[in-house]
């Protein structure tokens, strides 16, 4: 996918750019353990395949909703590149939700779309309208509104 590439100063110009979507992750059994480890969130729905398949309502292990909103970050760096900055912060969220399960085996991408631009001390901050799909459903599986911080 072509990434867009701006400067911290072309940030506000593309304020009402929908930006082409990022490439496709694979949610695997073992990003799901590596992740429920990482956190101590070994809830059964996502970490035993055999219980899930008869007892969850998905029939199959699903991802973390905090594993899906992980991945904002990485999917952000494909789509947007800022060439002058000298840091990039991820700054936190507005909202999140998760409208909808990731099921062990699918993939995910972001479309994202910088909804605002504005100066802060040594740099520009956005805010981006950020949607993760599924390839398992046609609901977005995280929606979300992440603050990102570029400085020169």
């Amino acid at each position: 996918m072509p990434t867009t590439t701006t400067t911290v100063d072309g940030l506000k110009s593309l304020v009402g750019t929908t930006l082409d979507p990022s490439d496709w992750f694979e949610i695997t059994q073992d990003r799901i353990t590596t992740f429920a480890d990482a956190t101590d969130d070994h809830q059964w729905i996502h970490v035993d395949p055999e219980r899930a398949s008869t007892e969850s309502p998905f029939r199959r292990t699903i991802a973390h909703g905090y594993l899906t909103l992980s991945l904002l970050s990485v999917m952000f760096a494909q789509v947007l590149e800022v060439q002058d900055t000298s840091l990039a912060l991820n700054y936190g969220l507005n909202k999140v939700r998760f409208p909808a399960p990731v099921p062990v085996g699918s993939k995910v991408r972001l479309r994202a779309e910088i909804i605002s631009a504005q100066d802060v001390s040594g740099g520009v901050q956005i805010v981006v309208a950020a949607a993760v799909e599924c390839s398992a459903t046609d609901k977005p599986v995280c929606v979300a509104e992440p603050l990102y911080r570029y400085h020169r």
